[in-house]
C-alpha cells in the first residue's frame, strides 16, 4: 500500500509540474510521454474561480426580469481596467532588482542592434495548443521587450528540453549558445531535477557546469528556477533545488529571475488562485502574461538601460 501510494503521488506531482499550472492530462489518463499535455482552463471572471452567472435565473427558478427593469451595469473606465491589469501583475521590489548585471544586453540596447535571446527550458515554458507558443511567457517576453526597447530590434526563440535534468541539459548548452549565438540565454530548469529527486549536489555541479559553458560561449546568462504550484510544495521537497540555483547564481555573478517566489507571491496575495485543480488555458496565460512581463523588467534591469537608450536616435 505505501508503494502505490508513493507512485500515485510522482505522477501528480510529474504532471502538475509539466502541465504549466495543472495536473497533466497525459498523466492522468496514461498517455504517451510523446502526447502533448493540454493547457488547464481556469474559471474565468472573479479572484474565487467562479464565473458570473450574467444575471440568468438559477434552474427552476423565477424568469428573469425584463432589461428594462434597472439601469445596465456601466462599464470600467479604460484607466481602471489597466489599473486592473497593471494589479494582476504586480511584482514587489525584492523580486524586480538583482545586483547581478547583463553587459553584452547593455551593450546591445545602447547601440540599438539586434537583441537575441534564446530561452532554454522545460515544458512549463510552453503552453499547448494551437495558440499556446503566441501566448507563452517567451513570446511575451518579446512582446514587452519590444514596448520597453522602441530603438532595438527584439527576437526571442525557445529551444524545449522536455523531461532532460539539468545536467543532461547542461552538456549540449556551449555548443547550442555557440551555433545560435545569442545576446543572452535564459536557462529555465529544476523542475525534472526536483521531481525525480536528484541529488542536489549534483544538480549544483550541473548548474555550474551549464553556466560555465554558456558564458564561454560568449553570451549572457540569466537563470530561472522551476514553477511554484502549492500541491506541489505537499508532495516532492524544492528548497535544495532553489538554494543551489541561486548559490549557482551568485557564485558566477549572473542574475536569477525567481519565478518560484514570484508566483507564490501572487498565489498568498489572492493574485492568481494556484490551488484550484480546475485550471485552464484562461489562468495559464495570464500567468505567462504577467511573468513575461515580469521577466522583461528584470532583463532591463539587469542590463541597466537608462531612458535615452531606450528611445532610438
Amino acid at each position: 500500500m505505501t508503494i502505490r501510494v508513493k507512485i500515485v503521488a510522482v505522477i501528480l506531482v510529474a504532471g502538475c509540474m509539466a502541465g504549466g499550472l495543472a495536473l497533466s492530462q497525459a498523466a492522468a489518463q496514461g498517455a504517451s510521454p510523446s502526447a502533448t499535455v493540454p493547457a488547464a482552463a481556469p474559471a474565468e471572471g472573479t479572484p474565487s474561480g467562479k464565473a458570473s452567472e450574467g444575471g440568468r435565473p438559477d434552474a427552476g427558478g423565477a424568469p428573469a426580469q425584463p432589461q428594462s427593469q434597472g439601469a445596465p451595469p456601466v462599464p470600467a473606465a479604460p484607466d481602471q481596467e489597466a489599473a486592473k491589469a497593471a494589479g494582476l501583475c504586480e511584482v514587489p521590489e525584492y523580486l524586480r532588482t538583482t545586483e547581478s548585471s547583463l553587459g553584452k544586453v547593455a551593450e546591445v540596447i545602447k547601440a540599438h542592434q539586434k537583441l537575441e535571446i534564446l530561452v532554454v527550458g522545460s515544458r512549463s515554458s510552453m503552453l499547448s495548443g494551437p495558440d499556446g507558443a503566441g501566448m507563452s511567457y517567451p513570446a511575451q517576453l518579446e512582446s514587452a521587450l519590444r514596448d520597453k526597447l522602441p530603438g532595438v530590434t527584439v527576437s526571442v526563440a525557445t529551444d524545449l528540453q522536455v523531461k532532460r535534468t539539468a545536467a543532461e541539459v547542461a552538456e549540449g548548452l556551449e555548443k547550442l549558445a555557440k551555433d545560435r549565438k545569442p545576446t543572452l540565454v535564459i536557462w529555465q530548469t529544476g523542475t525534472v531535477d526536483a521531481v525525480r529527486s536528484v541529488d542536489p549536489d549534483d544538480f549544483r555541479a550541473a548548474i555550474d557546469d551549464g553556466v560555465t559553458g554558456l558564458l564561454n560561449a560568449g553570451t549572457d546568462v540569466l537563470l530561472m528556477n522551476l514553477q511554484y504550484s502549492p500541491r506541489m510544495e505537499t508532495m516532492i521537497t524544492v528548497a535544495p533545488y532553489l538554494d543551489n540555483m541561486r548559490v549557482g547564481a551568485q557564485e558566477h555573478n549572473v542574475p536569477l529571475f525567481d519565478r518560484f517566489a514570484l508566483m507564490r507571491y501572487w498565489n498568498e496575495n489572492g493574485l492568481f488562485d494556484l490551488f484550484n485543480p480546475h485550471h485552464g488555458f484562461g489562468l495559464a496565460k495570464r500567468v505567462h502574461e504577467c511573468l513575461g512581463q515580469a521577466l522583461a523588467a528584470f532583463v532591463i534591469e539587469a542590463a541597466h538601460a537608462t531612458p535615452a537608450d531606450k528611445v532610438q536616435r
